[in-house]
């Protein structure tokens, strides 16, 4: 397959008249002798610094892998040219942007169920994974430590929503078997990528292991949505003046992140499924007002909104926490870390433990 996520007509289209959410998942591939990578980089596309005619939906074939950009065009072996960027709507009133949110959202999961895939969902608990899980009324899967937060939360918010849930609890031996998988599927070694695959990448083993073809995600609401507390401080962490600014510089963040991701699940031999990343849903949230967005007094304001028409308000007002802290992975790994030999005092000493594993 040289074309993934939409088919290629919608490609020459969408190069015709620029549009950049024109409906899809997100796509990437090659396309008429070029290759393509949509606005936010939802699917992965590396290119060959060593070879530049070489390109692959993974890094592994790859001899020196470099991401494609995102929103770009270029025929294999020459400079990209950036092709698609984000749009800037001008703000809805509140009342009309929530029910355009709520219409995108609904619409997004319609395009889900036309897959006809058998899914389940990745559910930490928070607002993000039990709204995906509520519209889909599909299995929910949480992963983590037996002591950890998402375990606990998961375990409330299913209760909550009168759910049904597989707890994949997880031992220090999971880690250290799974860490060299995932840095190779991922081509990232340092340790914050690898923290934050390994949770999916488990709970997509025993996931596909029950017989699924796909794994469903929330990500992606706490970058359109204002889900981060910097957004609202506007620290040292962001460039942007105003909250509206920092949500788009963190949607900005997104072709970096989502890569990693995607491959996290596909390694565990699984489909990725993230609805709230539909074109439809990323331009419903572009439009959203400042006061839907993030304040002192609360995030991801107009998506909480939205969430408590179809769930518990105890689950849709909960705040979490990410994922490599909430399941204790980053905890348990740098606890393997250090009793490799790798110490707190040495620089990075998590990201040398992971190439370390490489390397047996």
């Amino acid at each position: 397959m040289t074309l993934r996520g939409t088919d290629p007509d919608t490609v020459r289209e969408v190069l015709e008249t620029g549009e950049p959410l024109p409906g899809t998942f997100g796509f990437a591939g090659e396309v008429d002798g070029r290759l393509v990578r949509d606005v936010l980089g939802r699917v992965p596309l590396f290119v060959d610094r060593a070879d530049p005619d070489r390109w692959a939906f993974e890094p592994g074939p790859l001899e020196d892998p470099a991401l494609f950009p995102a929103g770009s065009v270029g025929v294999p072996g020459e400079s990209p040219s950036g092709v698609w960027s984000l749009p800037e709507p001008t703000p809805d009133e509140p009342e009309p942007a929530l029910e355009t949110l709520d219409c995108a959202l609904r619409t997004a999961i319609d395009r889900v169920r036309e897959r006809d895939l058998e899914v389940a969902v990745a559910f930490s608990g928070g607002v993000d994974s039990a709204l995906v899980a509520e519209l889909l009324d599909a299995p929910i899967y949480v992963v983590g430590f037996p002591d950890s937060h998402d375990v606990e939360a998961a375990r409330t918010a299913a209760d909550a929503m009168g759910r049904e849930l597989t707890v994949v609890e997880l031992e220090p031996a999971d880690l250290e078997r799974a860490v060299p998988d995932v840095a190779r599927a991922t081509g990232r070694t340092n340790a914050m990528d690898v923290q934050i695959a390994l949770p999916l990448y488990l709970v997509g083993e025993r996931v596909a292991a029950d017989g699924f073809d796909a794994l469903a995600v929330g990500q992606g609401a706490d970058e359109l949505f204002g889900g981060y507390e910097k957004v609202v401080h506007l620290d040292h962490r962001v460039e942007a003046e105003t909250v509206r600014e920092a949500v788009r510089e963190q949607i900005r963040s997104l072709p970096e992140q989502l890569p990693r991701d995607v491959r996290a699940i596909e390694a565990a031999g699984l489909e990725p499924v993230a609805p709230l990343l539909h074109d439809g849903v990323v331009d419903a949230a572009l439009r959203l007002p400042d006061e839907l967005l993030a304040d002192e007094a609360g995030r991801k304001r107009g998506f909480r909104r939205v969430a408590s028409d179809s769930l518990p308000e105890s689950v849709a007002m909960r705040d979490k926490k990410a994922v490599q802290y909430g399941s204790l992975v980053a905890r348990e790994l740098d606890r393997l870390a250090r009793q490799a030999g790798y110490k707190r005092r040495m620089d990075d000493h998590v990201t040398k433990y992971v190439e370390s594993l490489l390397e047996t």
